[in-house]
Formats: C-alpha cells, structure tokens, sequence
C-alpha cells in the first residue's frame, strides 16, 4: 500500500554526509590561527618584558650622576674702590667632582659671571673645553674682569654699606654644556648652570662661611 506524508506533519532532511567534515576543518583552522596569535602575542610580551628589564639594569648601573662642584676660594679685590669692581680681576678655585664609576664628562668651554644685587659686576670665560674621566676631582680656576659701578646711585651707596660692615653677598655662577661619555657612546647635550652664593669681607677675600660650600646645579 503506497504510503503518504500528511502536508502537517514535519519532514526531516537528510543532513548532506560532506557538511560536517567542512565545518570541522574550517574550526580546527580557526582554533590554530587562534593559538597561533596567542603563542606569538605572549612571545612578543616576554620579549617585551625581557628587554624592559634589561634597559631598567643598565640604567641602574649606568646612569649618569650630576657633578659636585664646590667653591674652594674666590677673590674680588677693589670692592671697596668708588668706581667698585672696574680694572680688577675676580678670581676663584672650585673643585669639580665627577662621582660617576664608568661615566666620563665633556665639557664645553665655561664661562663665569658675578652678580651683587642682581647686577652683574664681572664677567668672562674661564675654563677651556676639557674631558674629566671617571671618578675624578678638576681644580677649576679662573679670573674674570670687573666692572664698573656708577658712583652717586644706590647701587653704588648700598656696596659702600656693605663694604662698611665688612659683609658683601655676591653670587658666583658658571656655565657650560656637557656631555655624559659611556665608553664610546656620547649623550646629547645638557645645558649645565652652576649657581654659589658667597660672601666675602672688606678685602674682597671670601669669608670662612663661604668655603667649601657646595653649589647648586641645574640644567636648563
């Protein structure tokens, strides 16, 4: 006896045999391409990872430290002249410290300038280009001209003040552009300022409390 589907009953497809495999081979290629990301992006963070911690090693060992400058003696005779600091050479004596094991300092040429009340009273070059190995301590001296203070202003009677009660504050500043030296490689350059406060008596010699005093530096 034929036999007939009712039209309400649900008819089952046969699944086509070749669309599993298919569907298999194309996730297992999704599931390689997807390991194979993972296992290059983990190694790209470890090589990453391992390179940072180098880099932060050699930092450690070889990073660059300022110098240790301090002022071991300076001189500015004629303070007490009318015309103040004209026709007289200032002079100075700063120990230059390199505190670095393996890092050597190029120096550019220095130049030293004297301020009294903000007003600048001496000037000049004081220091040829010079290389200062590591670990190592340079005498820096020097001598600068003075220049003249225009008698009858205040500048002129507050130094006369000054000179009177035997106390004159100056402010002793150098500079320079260095270069940090790490065997054969050489940093940029660094503008290097050296600011000393010092004091000196009527005689223009620098009072105790001013020796081997430590200066402040800044790059600017």
């Amino acid at each position: 006896m034929p036999m007939f589907h009712s039209p309400c009953l649900p008819t089952h497809s046969r699944s086509n045999p070749h669309h599993r495999p298919r569907l298999t081979a194309s996730r297992l290629r999704e599931s390689l391409t997807t390991r194979f990301a993972k296992c290059v992006c983990s190694l790209l963070l470890t090589l990453l990872l391992i390179g940072a911690i180098i880099v932060f090693v050699l930092w450690l060992n070889l990073r660059p430290h300022r110098p240790h400058l301090h002022l071991a003696d300076f001189a500015a005779p004629g303070l007490a002249d009318p015309a103040g600091l004209a026709d007289s050479v200032i002079s100075f004596n700063v120990t230059d410290r390199n505190p670095n094991q393996k890092i050597g300092i190029y120096y550019d040429a220095m130049v030293g300038s004297v301020y009294y009340r903000d007003r600048l009273v001496g000037s000049g070059q004081v220091m040829f280009p010079f290389y200062q190995p590591p670990k190592n301590t340079t005498a820096i001296t020097g001598q600068m001209a003075g220049a003249r203070i225009a008698s009858g202003g205040t500048l002129s009677a507050q130094l006369a003040a000054d000179v009177a009660r035997g106390r004159i504050a100056l402010r002793f500043e150098l500079g320079s552009t260095i270069r940090f030296k790490v065997k054969t490689w050489d940093t940029h350059r660094h503008r290097l300022h050296v600011e000393c406060d010092v004091v000196v008596g009527s005689d223009g010699g620098v009072l105790p409390e001013s020796k081997n005093k430590r200066c402040p530096i800044y790059f600017i």
